[in-house]
C-alpha cells in the first residue's frame, strides 16, 4: 500500500496470480504495515511515544491492510484475518490472510511462526528490493547483490535487534528462528510480480534465496 493511494493495479494483478495456483498451491499470506505504517511510527517519535505505542500503530495498520487483501480472495479464504499465528490454521481454505500479532514481532516473524505450524518449508518474502546485498547497500556503495546467502551471513548483516518500522529484507529476531527451523526464504521485489511468477513455476527468476545450508 501506498502512503497516498491505493494500488489497485498491483492487487488485481496480485489476485490473479494467486487464483491461477490454487490447482497445486495452498497460501498463507501475511500482510505488513508498509510505507503509511512508518509514516504513522515516525509520526508518533515525534510525540515521545513507546516504542510498544509505535509497534501498535504498525500491527493496526497492517490489519487494515490485510483486511483489504482478504476480501480479493472472499471465496476461497478463511472469514477471519490471522492475528495469532499460535492458533490452529483452517485446512479447508486454500488462501489464509494473516496480519500483524503483538508488539516486538512483526508480520516476518509471524511468517515465521506459521511455516513452523503448517509445516511449510520455504516463505517468500516480498518487498522493495530485488536483492539482498553482502553490505547495508544504505550505507556502503560497492554493495553487492547476492542471488543466494546462507543464514549465518545474512544475519551478519541485518543484526540481531527489532525496531519498530525497521526496514529490512527480513526481520532480525526472525532470521534466528528461520535458520533454526532450516527454512528457505525468497526475497523478491514485490513490484515485479512476473519474477514472483516465474519462481512459483521452477523458473529462473531474479531475488535471492537465503538458505539453511549452502545448495
Amino acid at each position: 500500500m501506498a502512503p497516498d493511494k491505493i494500488d489497485l493495479d498491483f492487487l488485481k494483478k496480485f489476485q490473479k496470480l494467486v487464483l491461477g495456483y490454487l490447482d497445486r498451491k495452498r497460501f498463507i499470506i501475511y500482510v505488513g504495515g508498509g510505507k503509511i505504517a512508518r509514516l504513522y511510527q515516525n509520526a508518533l517519535i515525534e510525540f515521545g511515544a513507546s516504542s510498544k505505542e509505535r509497534d501498535w500503530a504498525g500491527i493496526n495498520i497492517s490489519r487494515i491492510n490485510a483486511e483489504v487483501v482478504k476480501t480479493l480472495f472472499k471465496e476461497t479464504s478463511c472469514p477471519d484475518v490471522v492475528t495469532n499465528p499460535l492458533k490452529k490454521l483452517s485446512s479447508k481454505n486454500d488462501i489464509i490472510i494473516g496480519a500483524g500479532w503483538k508488539p516486538g514481532r512483526s508480520t516476518d516473524y509471524v511468517a515465521v511462526l506459521s511455516a513452523k505450524k503448517s509445516g511449510a518449508k520455504t516463505i517468500i518474502n516480498l518487498t522493495n528490493i530485488d536483492y539482498v546485498c553482502d553490505r547495508d547497500p544504505n550505507k556502503f556503495s560497492d554493495a553487492k547483490p547476492l542471488k543466494e546467502i546462507m543464514w549465518k551471513d545474512f544475519r551478519k548483516t541485518v543484526g540481531s535487534k527489532w525496531l519498530p518500522g525497521l526496514s529490512s529484507p527480513f526481520d532480525p529476531i526472525a532470521s534466528q528462528i528461520a535458520e533454526k527451523l532450516s527454512l528457505k526464504v525468497i526475497i523478491i521485489n514485490g513490484k515485479k510480480l512476473e519474477r514472483l511468477n516465474d519462481f512459483l513455476n521452477n523458473k529462473p527468476f531474479i531475488g535471492t534465496v537465503i538458505y539453511p545450508v549452502k545448495q
